[in-house]
């Protein structure tokens, strides 16, 4: 029993161990940290302070990175926190809940520690402060420890929550960041022609009189003191104070506290071509007077002290901060005031300028209308601005009554007539005279114009003046004219005289010329009739043996035609003689030859004649039934007899052709055809058998 017990106890024991150890395993993921807080501790409490450097009960400033820890169980919490991380072109704002306490004139914490916030102990044990740091979290990933510092970056916050008071604290720290764009730097682009203003609310404060802080640590070569336009923990270590600063941010890119300074964009300050700026400034040093002993109208002082700087800005851009001072534009070309009612120049130095009123020496009262070009030297439009303030006070305190003067003065010397007449001579004058008091005012008078005087409203003798005047001048006009009409009278007389002789000299001349003309002309067509004499009797020549040679060329072709044609027809007989006689042998003899013809001239004149060789109706005659012969009977008979002698058979072919072409064969012929044509009755013979071919006659 007591083994048992003893094991039983021993397993307890053990097994109490296991657990007291499992229970001491911390598992923190890589992407989390751990923030360790210590319940209880034999050292007691912090005595001082939010974090417990030496052991204490409370928040430890080491935190546990990822992996697995041991830590004595119900002794020690462990709170899991994500790293911090800081987007890229972002940037991150530190809150830091222990330290030494702020001065008065400190507004944020000093940057005294290079570990971005993530060494506690280093930190604390540097003299590190208390509340928001002047240190900014760039791009990046930070294992911040979470109870100590408070991370604020635009749309969350690292912290660890020790109550729901501190959430509306820091959300109103994020909101103030994020109206004056905290979390992103401040970028100046060139085509925005801008430049910053800086106001820092930290550091001490200005002296007593001054408004703008002025320019300090912006020597790159001093490391101590060089802050790198605000961007570093130098600015407060080279004496600068909180309030406006006279130095401003030019185009780049700058990651500046917006807790330590804010930032405002204002338009750079150009100076067009043709002006030049002078620079009144409101900051500076009290500087030296540099306009001179006898010059008691204001002070000239130097670049950048206060007053009004003896050298002006010249065209072109400036980084001039506009609250440190202003810059008054001067015109340095020529510019035209004028005293005319409703006529304002593009400068709008003359908009309250108008007529000058003159009373001239015959009483009447004009309204004069003027014109003055005057142009301020660069060199002294330090003294103008130092002297009236600006052209425009000026001109209407200065220069309105002493040009109004000296016209009225001029008016009250002359009449309107006067006025009117030598208005040049008054003009030129003016413009010698006014050149010194104007370059009294530092002003050059380049010229003075003057208009036509015109009359007041109401008053008619101006014009009944100028009508009269203008009578007179019309009268003198006329006298004029008719001298010099009577003038053009006489030269018109001579001139038609002229004229005439002119005219009748031009006849003789012509008639001269038209003789010339006509001989020339007739000589020309005398030879023109003998040239053409000539040529006719050339051709003729040449016609006639033309002629002559195609005639003896035709008599010569009809002597060849003749011959050939006879020779032809020579040849033709002797051709057609040998022929028939050879047709003569071929039938037989000249019994059948002559057979051959009488019968083709019986078939020609049947084929005339267009008769039926056979009879549609055969009619008999003759006594006893016998039948008569018929022509046809009697001409085949004739053939087949032996009338044709033997003689008239061997006579030749020039025999038969005659016998063939005799009366007696025509009468045969025409009796045959006529038989042929009106006997309907008598029937053809037999057609005769075919005439023998070998030679032999047959009966």
């Amino acid at each position: 029993m007591a083994t048992s017990l003893v094991v039983l106890v021993g397993l307890a024991l053990l097994g109490a161990i296991a657990l007291y150890l499992f229970a001491g395993v911390r598992i923190i993921p890589n992407d989390r940290l751990g923030v360790v807080e210590k319940r209880w501790s034999p050292r007691g409490s912090v005595k001082s302070g939010f974090i417990a450097l030496e052991g204490e009960a409370g928040y430890q400033p080491d935190v546990l990175r990822g992996g697995v820890h041991w830590l004595p169980p119900f002794q020690y919490r462990v709170h899991k926190l994500p790293l911090v991380t800081i987007p890229q072109g972002r940037i991150g704002y530190v809150f830091a809940r222990d330290g030494r306490p702020l001065s008065a004139t400190q507004t944020l914490a000093s940057s005294v520690v290079s570990s971005h916030f993530q060494d506690v102990r280093q930190f604390l044990a540097a003299g590190g402060q208390r509340g928001p740091q002047r240190m900014l979290l760039r791009e990046g990933t930070y294992a911040i420890n979470l109870a100590q510092f408070l991370v604020v970056t635009e749309g969350k916050l690292f912290y660890l929550a020790l109550s729901r008071e501190e959430d509306a604290v820091f959300q109103q720290m994020g909101r103030t960041l994020l109206e004056r764009g905290g979390f992103s730097p401040v970028v100046i682009k060139g085509v925005e022609d801008h430049i910053g203003v800086i106001t820092v609310h930290d550091g001490p404060s200005l002296p007593q009189g001054q408004i703008i802080a002025p320019v300090v640590g912006d020597d790159p070569l001093d490391a101590r003191t060089y802050h790198n336009n605000f961007q570093e923990e130098a600015f407060l270590a080279a004496g600068g104070a909180r309030g406006r600063q006279l130095q401003v941010l030019v185009e780049g890119t700058y990651y500046v506290n917006r807790l330590f300074a804010t930032i405002e964009m204002i338009p750079k300050t150009v100076v067009e071509v043709g002006h030049v700026g002078v620079v009144v400034s409101y900051t500076g040093t009290r500087g030296h007077d540099v306009s001179g002993i006898e010059y008691k109208h204001g002070e000239l002082v130097g670049v950048g002290e206060r007053g009004v700087w003896s050298d002006p800005l010249l065209p072109g851009k400036y980084a001039f901060n506009t609250y440190a001072g202003k810059v008054i534009m001067v015109p340095t070309t020529n510019f035209i005031l004028k005293w005319s009612k409703g006529d304002i120049g593009s400068h709008k130095f003359d908009e309250n300028l108008t007529e000058v009123s003159l009373i001239t020496k015959d009483a009447f009262e004009p309204s004069l209308p003027l014109s003055v070009v005057v142009h301020i030297d660069y060199r002294k439009a330090p003294l103008v601005v130092q002297r009236f303030g600006d052209v425009k006070r000026l001109v209407e305190q200065t220069l309105d009554p002493m040009v109004a003067a000296y016209f009225k003065n001029i008016g009250q010397t002359r009449t309107l007539i006067q006025l009117l007449q030598e208005r040049s001579i008054i003009q030129a004058i003016a413009s010698e005279e006014m050149k010194a008091r104007f370059s009294h005012y530092n002003l050059e008078l380049e010229e003075v114009l003057i208009g036509t005087p015109a009359a007041s409203d109401g008053d008619k003798h101006i014009a009944t003046i100028l009508e009269q005047l203008r009578a007179r001048q019309i009268a003198e006009e006329q006298i004029e004219t008719y001298g010099r009409q009577e003038k053009a009278s006489g030269k018109e007389r001579e001139l038609r005289e002229a004229m005439a002789r002119a005219s009748a000299q031009k006849a003789l001349t012509e008639s001269e010329l038209a003789i010339t003309v006509e001989s020339n002309q007739g000589r020309a067509a005398y030879e023109r009739s003998v040239q053409q004499a000539a040529q006719m009797r050339t051709l003729a020549e040449a016609k006639g043996i033309e002629m002559r040679t195609l005639a003896d060329a035709e008599a010569a072709k009809i002597r060849a035609l003749g011959e050939a044609q006879a020779d032809t027809a020579a040849r033709i007989g002797i051709a057609e003689a040998m022929a028939v006689e050879e047709q003569v042998r071929a039938y037989g003899g000249p019994k059948l030859q002559v057979t051959q013809s009488v019968m083709k001239s019986f078939a020609d004149a049947i084929a005339e004649a267009k008769v039926d060789v056979v009879p549609k109706v055969v009619m008999g005659g003759g006594a006893g039934g016998q039948a008569t012969s018929n022509v046809f009977e009697t001409l085949l008979a004739l053939l087949l007899s032996d009338k044709l002698d033997a003689g008239v058979l061997e006579s030749g072919p020039e025999t038969l052709r005659q016998r063939a072409a005799s009366p007696e064969l025509d009468v045969l012929r025409t009796k045959l055809r006529s038989n042929l044509t009106s006997s309907t009755t008598a029937t053809l013979p037999k057609a005769p058998p075919p005439l023998p071919t070998n030679g032999a006659a047959q009966s």
